[in-house]
C-alpha cells in the first residue's frame, strides 16, 4: 500500500467537516482512499469525492443518532472516527466567567466527545477501527483566561483514556491529537480580537508562538498527518495516547 493510500476503503466520519481543520482532514482521508461522511452545523460547498455531509450539532444527542443511522445505511461500518468539532471562547478572567457560556463550551467540546463516541461503537464493534478526539495542548496544561477551554479539553483527555481501556477489546483504539496554536485565519482572527481588547499585539503574538524548536507554528496539514497516522495501521499498536503536534513548542 503506498504512503498516498493508507486509507483504502475504510470509512470515516469527522465531526466538524465542513471547515478548518475537520475539513482539511477529511480531505486527507479521501486522498488516502477513505469514503465517508462530514457531520456539522453548517454545509460544505463540496464535499471531497466519495463523502457526504449531514447538518447537526454535535451537543445534540439525537442529532449524533441519525448521523450515524445514515453511516450504517449508506456504508454499514465505520473504521475510523473524527470527533473534531468544537469552539474556542472569548477569553474571560476568573470572575467574569460566564457559566451559559461554560455549558456550551463543555456541551459541544466534551459531550460532543462522549456522544460521538458512544454510538460509533455500534458500528465499529464487530471489526475494530480507529476514534480520534481533537484535544489541545491545554488538554495537560493552563492558559490564562481560558477556563472553560482548558477544562474542556482537560476533559477530552480523560474520555479517551477512559475509552481506550474500555473499547480495547473489540480493537478500537482511542487517541487524541494535540495541536498547539494553528496557523489558520480563525486563530489570527481570536488575536486580532485580543490585541484591540488590551491584549499582547498580533507580532507580539505570532511571534511567541512562533518560538518552536522547529522555528514555526504546526499547519493544517501536519494535523492531517497525524490524523492520517492515528486512522491507519501505522498506528495499530497505540491506543490511549495524547499526540501533540505543536511544533515542539510544548517541549
Amino acid at each position: 500500500m503506498t504512503k498516498t493510500r493508507l486509507l483504502e476503503d475504510r470509512v470515516a466520519l469527522v465531526t466538524g467537516g465542513a471547515q478548518g481543520l475537520g475539513r482539511a482532514i477529511a480531505d486527507g482521508f479521501a486522498a488516502a482512499g477513505a469514503r465517508g461522511l462530514l457531520f456539522d452545523l453548517q454545509s460544505a460547498e463540496s464535499p471531497p469525492a466519495g463523502w457526504s455531509l449531514q447538518t447537526g450539532d454535535v451537543s445534540r444527542e439525537d442529532d449524533i443518532v441519525q448521523v450515524m443511522a445514515r453511516a450504517r445505511e449508506e456504508f454499514g461500518r465505520l473504521d475510523a472516527v473524527v470527533a473534531n468539532a468544537g469552539i474556542v471562547p472569548p477569553w474571560h478572567d476568573m470572575e467574569s466567567v460566564d457559566l451559559m457560556e461554560w455549558d456550551r463550551v463543555f456541551a459541544i467540546n466534551a459531550r460532543g466527545v462522549m456522544a460521538t463516541i458512544k454510538h460509533a461503537v455500534p458500528l465499529m464493534k464487530q471489526h475494530g477501527g480507529s476514534i480520534i478526539a481533537m484535544g489541545s495542548t491545554n488538554s495537560w496544561i493552563g492558559h490564562a483566561r481560558q477556563a472553560s477551554y482548558t477544562a474542556s479539553k482537560h476533559a477530552v483527555l480523560g474520555i479517551v483514556r477512559a475509552a481506550a481501556l474500555d473499547l480495547g477489546r473489540f480493537g478500537i483504539r482511542v487517541n487524541a491529537l494535540a495541536p498547539g496554536p494553528i496557523a489558520t485565519e480563525a486563530l489570527l482572527g481570536r488575536i486580532r480580537r485580543r490585541a484591540e481588547a488590551g491584549g499582547a499585539s498580533v507580532e507580539e503574538t505570532l511571534r511567541r508562538y512562533r518560538d518552536t524548536p522547529l522555528g514555526r507554528m504546526p499547519t493544517a496539514e501536519d494535523v492531517v498527518g497525524g490524523a492520517l497516522f492515528l486512522a491507519s495501521d501505522l498506528s495499530s499498536g497505540i491506543t490511549g495516547q495524547l499526540i501533540p503536534v505543536d511544533a515542539g513548542g510544548g517541549s
